[in-house]
């Protein structure tokens, strides 16, 4: 029997992040667009909740949920603003890097002050550093460099795409330590926004999610100690296997809000065609309309059912193989799903659909950046395919390198 239905405590915090998400984000979405940050009221108000901590493990500061209430409350922030989901403070990617590629020390260390009670504890935002501006032309790997130097590393080179760059007080930066293994000599590493060889560069102007900061990062020279090396296990290929669980259970996390989304969407596009009369009589009773809703609803339930899955395997202990299988299949689908349904959220719209008095436009520049904040499809879908056969995990194929396509992490 398979059954991956939350429970009620589950049900519970969802209905209750639903509610912070309909009365503080979906009312103001087009000011935190136009202001391109949430507002400190809302951030305060997200900490509050605890909102950045509920996944983390209680030994770091959090609430020790699963990813079965990640995806629950994910699905939620980006049923009202996917945005503002990204916008929202906290530890984010650095927080799932540091658990799947640090020690319970290191995790414990980098992440305790997220969840302190000072003043100002919901204004700190964690990154992570993985693309770069271009790949690299002269060989397999990285352009940034990370070289042994005593008893710590210095790193050298440009990171694009980080989201929060602006605004991260730390960031996980994967660099080249090894330049003759390719994508198999890459490490990382854990460097503070004080490093004086940290620069924080220009923020990119992005097509959509406008509220949340992606930008660039320079290190010239950043020197680290031994200890903010994230080994990601003791052996050979740990390293890689580490890397893709990291990008694996973050591809949920920005799936859910794709999901979100697309709910979002499906949603003013079905209340529109029940509302706008053409020939007598709602749009939506013509069978055209009426079955592109139904192939978008289809689309909507179904990614849910898979993203669960999904989760539900990781929370569950499923084998290694079966959980990055099952996750690579449900954010491949969610994602195309959330650019199919906002895309027929503009066309059923008309001429409106494209104007800015209306959300619609919105949600379609917002699914089609989300595409890129995690694996792509075809990256998703090339490490299904190699799990499926049963092929060596080759890093070069299965990992978001910047030869294939550079995401926003």
């Amino acid at each position: 029997m398979i059954e991956f239905e939350p429970t009620e405590d589950q049900r519970l915090m969802q209905d209750s992040i639903a509610q912070f998400a309909k009365a503080t984000l979906a009312p103001r979405l087009r000011e935190f667009e136009r202001l391109r940050a949430l507002p400190d009221d809302v951030l305060r108000a997200g900490h509050e909740i605890g909102l950045s901590l509920l996944t983390l493990p209680e030994a770091c500061g959090g609430q020790g949920q699963g990813l079965v209430t990640s995806v629950l409350i994910e699905e939620e922030l980006g049923s009202a603003d996917a945005g503002a989901a990204f916008a929202l403070s906290g530890p984010g990617a650095l927080g799932t890097a540091l658990l799947e590629l640090g020690t319970e020390d290191q995790a414990r260390s980098f992440l305790e002050d997220f969840s302190s009670s000072d003043d100002d504890a919901h204004t700190r935002f964690g990154a992570v550093a993985w693309s770069e501006p271009a790949p690299n032309k002269q060989r397999e790997g990285f352009t940034t460099t990370a070289v042994k130097d005593g008893a710590g590393y210095v790193l050298t080179g440009k990171k694009a795409f980080v989201t929060n760059a602006p605004l991260a007080r730390r960031f996980v930066v994967f660099a080249q330590v090894d330049e003759t293994k390719g994508w198999g000599g890459i490490g990382a590493f854990v460097v503070e926004k004080d490093n004086p060889g940290l620069k924080i560069g220009k923020r990119h102007d992005t097509l959509g999610l406008d509220a949340a900061a992606f930008g660039e990062i320079t290190l010239e020279g950043a020197r680290v100690a031994e200890a903010a090396r994230l080994h990601g296990g003791a052996n050979d290929g740990d390293f890689t296997r580490a890397t893709l669980r990291f990008f694996a259970k973050r591809a949920l996390i920005v799936s859910a809000r794709a999901l979100g989304l697309s709910r979002f969407a499906f949603d003013i596009a079905r209340e529109y065609c029940d509302t706008r009369v053409a020939f007598g009589k709602p749009i939506g009773h013509f069978q055209a309309v009426a079955f592109t809703l139904a192939d978008r609803l289809m689309d909507v339930e179904s990614a849910r059912w898979l993203l669960w899955k999904a989760a539900r395997a990781w929370d569950a202990g499923a084998r290694e193989k079966d959980a990055l299988k099952a996750t690579a299949q449900a954010a491949a689908h969610a994602l195309e799903v959330a650019m199919r349904t906002a895309d027929d959220c503009v066309s059923l719209h008309g001429g409106s659909g494209f104007i800015r008095d209306l959300v619609a436009e919105k949600l379609m520049r917002d699914a089609k950046q989300i595409a890129l904040a995690c694996p792509t499809t075809e990256q998703l879908d090339q490490l299904a395919a190699a799990l499926d056969v049963q092929a060596k995990l080759d890093p070069a194929l299965v990992l978001p390198t910047p030869d294939t396509q550079a995401i926003f992490t």
